[in-house]
């Protein structure tokens, strides 16, 4: 019988192994509107041993990683993450900017892209130039693409050459 699963809320930790000995840790900070209401979760840098469990306040202080969407409830179906708690503490998210293009099938296009930060509205740009060079590609990842980022540090197939 399938286990209902609980809604995540902002704040939700959660914890994802990344090999028999080690942990990484992501935190839903806020839904995007924007991007289909999708959950937006900071991912952090630092990788634990698997029989430590450090304190959610040292987690949220630590060093991002990257920004995503995703489906945070997805992830703990699918066991490719576990929720190990709530803090308040979600960070800062103004300065979070999420890059997409009109078509991914053609890298040779560059003319394309459009970027948004959270909750506000689209802005095509064409070119990426800037500051937008660096924002994190705004599409919903499923949860094994977001474990497979955690993994390897790019994302999965055709979408690792936009970042």
């Amino acid at each position: 019988m399938l286990k209902r699963i609980k809604n995540t809320v902002i704040g939700d930790v959660f914890c994802a192994k990344i090999d028999d000995n080690h942990k990484r840790y992501l935190q839903y900070i806020v839904s995007d509107l924007t991007a289909l209401n999708s959950d937006v979760i900071r991912v952090f840098k630092k990788s634990y041993p698997i029989e430590i469990n450090p304190d959610l306040s040292e987690i949220v202080n630590g060093e991002v990683d990257f920004y995503s969407h995703c489906v945070t409830k997805a992830g703990i179906k699918r066991e490719v993450w576990e929720k190990v708690g709530n803090i308040q503490d979600i960070g800062h998210i103004e300065h979070i900017i999420f890059k997409c293009k009109n078509d991914y099938k053609r890298a040779d296009i560059q003319n394309d892209w459009r970027v948004w930060k959270i909750n506000e509205e689209i802005i095509k740009i064409g070119e990426l130039k800037g500051e937008y060079k660096q924002a994190y590609l705004g599409l919903v990842f499923p949860p094994t693409d977001i474990i497979h980022k955690l993994k390897t540090g790019s994302h999965v197939g055709v979408f690792a050459q936009f970042e």
